[in-house]
């Protein structure tokens, strides 16, 4: 990655920590309740399913490609919990099963695109209603509320005002950041979204490596459903409806290029913050819903847009190189 690259990603992800650091201000001094232990703790709940699969959608995007059924495969997860619970299986086995099926979800997704060579896009759109509606043929439309109190209450538990479940977060994002940035893996996922050609001649395993990119975020999609199940305490085939959307803007908005190639975890992880900081005192402010969509949105459009804008101008207002033929033509 050219340095001016890496110049420029750092002053987003800079830009971002401003902002967050900047709303966080606003919030507690001007939203009654923002700054309480309570809310603190329900801010970082909030973010915890989103903050999870967004670490393995930043690998998957980096890597030029895109899973739209995350959201859907935790749905498919629940569904499976639910119904095994409803069975009479020990939650203990259950779990296990449910990563399983969130792995198998996206093995299903990187067979397709590595294997039959469709594009990411297509395939995810169509697994995101597969998965959505084989959640609906396990369980149906009931909900399982009769889980194991000792899980539930671990979901929601909290060490002061951080939450249990926040600290797990923690620990797996350490993690994917060394994966990402301090290993072999790391710089090969980085180079084959910037050049997949290159990166296949230079002996990186291109489609095994998106194929287990795709494992590794069925997986994780299937983690944030067990924490997601026993934090609202209800198993349900629609559960996570919709946080795709959220996880892919804050991933962009984390200074990820929807291109490949280029993105820092510490970025999509200060995104997360900030747009929970957003949400959740747009909420206690009395806003209406639709304010809050707006807001994500422009902050989503704005993460797209700035960083080429950014350096469009960057290449207009820097001095033509010696013996390029603008430097040429200028003499």
């Amino acid at each position: 990655m050219p340095a001016d690259r890496f110049s420029l990603l750092r002053r987003w992800e800079g830009l971002i920590l401003i902002l967050l650091v900047a709303v966080t201000t606003w919030a507690s001094l001007g939203v009654d309740g923002f700054a309480n232990s309570s809310n603190v703790s329900f801010l970082l709940l909030d973010v915890t399913e989103i903050a999870l699969m967004a670490l393995t959608m930043t690998l998957v995007i980096v890597a030029a490609e895109i899973d739209l059924s995350v959201a859907s495969t935790l749905g498919l997860s629940c569904a499976v919990l639910g119904w095994l619970w409803n069975a009479g299986l020990p939650i203990e086995a259950i779990m296990p099963i449910c990563l399983v099926a969130g792995a198998l979800c996206g093995a299903l997704n990187g067979f397709l695109v590595t294997r039959l060579g469709l594009p990411s896009l297509a395939v995810t759109i169509g697994t995101f209603a597969l998965y959505r509606g084989l959640a609906y043929v396990i369980l149906g439309d009931q909900a399982v509320a009769d889980l194991p109190p000792a899980y539930t209450s671990l979901a929601t538990a909290t060490l002061g005002p951080i939450p249990v479940v926040t600290l797990l977060v923690a620990v797996l994002a350490v993690l994917f950041v060394v994966i990402l940035h301090a290993t072999a893996l790391g710089r090969a996922i980085v180079a084959l979204g910037s050049n997949e050609e290159a990166a296949y001649f230079a002996g990186i395993r291109v489609k095994r490596i998106r194929f287990w990119l795709f494992v590794a975020s069925g997986a994780m999609a299937a983690l944030a459903s067990l924490v997601f199940t026993f934090r609202y305490a209800s198993a349900r085939a629609d559960n996570g409806g919709g946080l795709e959307l959220a996880v892919i803007a804050a991933v962009l908005l984390g200074g990820v290029s929807i291109f490949g190639g280029r993105g820092t975890l510490p970025g999509v992880l200060a995104a997360v913050l900030l747009l929970g900081v957003v949400r959740n005192a747009l909420i206690l402010a009395d806003v209406a819903n639709e304010v809050l969509n707006f807001v994500t949105g422009l902050l989503l459009v704005a993460s797209v847009l700035a960083p080429n804008l950014g350096a469009v101008w960057r290449r207009r207002t820097s001095p033509p190189l010696e013996g390029s033929l603008e430097g040429k033509s200028a003499l």
